[in-house]
């Protein structure tokens, strides 16, 4: 199993890139659905998983949080990967929210600089507009992860 959700997140974060740059219409449709297609098998697994493999957090949970907080600000829209929204899907958000509880990926996430970074430097955006939303205050409401899967446990 343990294999098989490092290769969700590596084709992942693989497609968003290849949909993102793709040069044609079938290659960006290829990877669009690529996209959608692994976001929702992570979904599913994230029902009866609180982590990716289990407990403790491990590195495929901070790769796949990395790519969960560029997707709404930087992904759907300047990827063009606009199908839905991590905000949509109820396990994928409230596990994103979990990590973000959480001071190690709080204290490094700026979600004003992932903005810049992306949608700035684009060529899609020549005249330097950035945009005002999305509201990244949603961050910090609660997540039903304790609830659903008990106390995180320390370590």
């Amino acid at each position: 199993m343990a294999e098989r959700i490092e290769i969700l997140v590596g084709e992942l974060n693989d497609g968003i890139n290849k949909a993102g740059l793709a040069q044609s219409q079938a290659e960006y449709e290829k990877y669009y659905q690529l996209v959608f297609d692994r976001l929702d098998q992570l979904e599913e697994h994230l029902e009866s998983n609180r982590f990716l493999l289990g407990d403790p957090l491990t590195e495929a949970d901070v790769r796949l949080y990395v790519t969960l907080t560029r997707f709404d600000i930087a992904y759907y829209f300047g990827y063009r990967l606009n199908k839905k929204r991590i905000r949509d899907y109820h396990n994928l958000w409230n596990y994103a929210k979990e990590l973000y509880s959480l001071p190690a990926y709080h204290d490094i996430t700026d979600f004003d600089a992932i903005k810049r970074g992306y949608l700035l430097g684009a060529a899609v955006n020549p005249d330097g507009i950035l945009p005002e939303g999305p509201d990244v205050s949603v961050w910090l409401e609660a997540n039903d992860r304790e609830a659903k899967f008990g106390p995180r446990k320390k370590g």
